[in-house]
């Protein structure tokens, strides 16, 4: 397998737009020509719309975009832009009477970081599609990513700034890539060793949360609201939406190798896979890529953050 980037996956446009101030975004996944796509959610906590869409059992045969948003579930108002921009250029269910735009959306929650009152919406969701004809997607604080942390057991005292991070690879003429934004309640790990997580007490390294966690087994009722690694795979290779789905459920095995706790009942944790070609593939195989292109995915979103909102980024404390 070689790496290849996120983009050069044919039919697909991606997009960030943000707000660096109230530390919210949106980033667009477009599939103008309707992309088979499955969804795997594991977390106790999602935020989502129009995933039942994406049932064996529905009858659409797949959709036009996926948003990763910012702002809990009133970021997912930001699909309603996304709509918007896909009918102004005919795109959607044709519905005999005008086409309808299929547009799944999951959201992170990020309202604690900058300014709660702002939120992704209709506009800041137009803008990530119309960004996304640019191609102006990167990894680090942007879009869905501009709000994320990781390590939030102890309070925000202890958390780190994360992002949004994307890896691609390509083998023969399959291509399999995968934009993760990482808002986790636990830690990052590669290699067996944190790179990203809950901060020491002196705050120049990192500790465990399970070592935390188990410190005690008396129940807390809901003391983290603020937790969810949200994503999308995306390949070239030709699948049905009852295989994508089985995709994105082997895809969702890269956060259990690098993520520690992971879909708690305070994560919301959402893997979405979108099938945008015609390579004829093995649906294990994809599935397998899938696994190992989320890890990576999800290393370099919390790699390539920023510091922001008093606190610090994984480059400053491996450095």
């Amino acid at each position: 397998m070689k790496e290849i980037s996120i983009l050069e996956i044919e039919n697909i446009k991606i997009g960030n737009a943000e707000n660096q101030e109230a530390k919210t975004g949106v980033t667009a996944i477009l599939c103008e020509t309707c992309a088979p796509c499955g969804v795997d959610i594991r977390g106790g906590g999602p935020a989502s719309r129009e995933t039942p869409l994406l049932s064996p059992l529905a009858a659409s045969t797949g959709v036009h975009a996926v948003l990763l948003c910012g702002g809990s579930a009133f970021g997912l108002d930001a699909a309603g832009g996304a709509m918007r921009y896909l009918e102004e250029k005919d795109i959607g269910f044709d519905t005999g009477i005008t086409k309808v735009p299929l547009v799944c959306a999951s959201s992170i929650f990020d309202l604690g970081l900058g300014d709660k009152n702002v939120r992704p919406d209709f506009n800041m969701g137009y803008q990530a599609c119309v960004n996304a004809e640019a191609g102006n997607y990167q990894n680090g604080s942007f879009g869905a990513g501009c709000g994320a942390t990781v390590g939030k057991f102890l309070g925000p005292e202890f958390a780190l700034k994360s992002g949004i991070g994307s890896f691609a690879v390509q083998l023969g003429t399959l291509k399999v890539g995968a934009i993760v934004c990482v808002n986790a309640l636990g830690d990052i790990y590669q290699g067996g060793k944190i790179v990203a997580g809950l901060l020491s007490e002196d705050k120049k390294g990192f500790r465990s949360t399970c070592d935390e966690m188990l410190k005690s087994i008396q129940r807390v009722d809901n003391p983290f609201v603020g937790n969810t690694t949200i994503g999308v795979v995306v390949t070239n290779g030709k699948f049905s939406k009852s295989e994508m789905n089985k995709i994105a459920q082997m895809a969702h095995n890269g956060l259990v190798r690098c993520i520690s706790p992971v879909n708690t009942s305070a994560d919301g944790d959402s893997i979405y896979a979108m099938s945008v070609g015609d390579v004829n593939a093995d649906v294990n195989v994809t599935g397998t890529i899938a696994a190992e292109v989320v890890e990576q995915a999800i290393i370099n979103a919390v790699m390539s953050a920023a510091p922001g909102s008093g606190l610090p980024c994984a480059k400053d404390i491996c450095a």
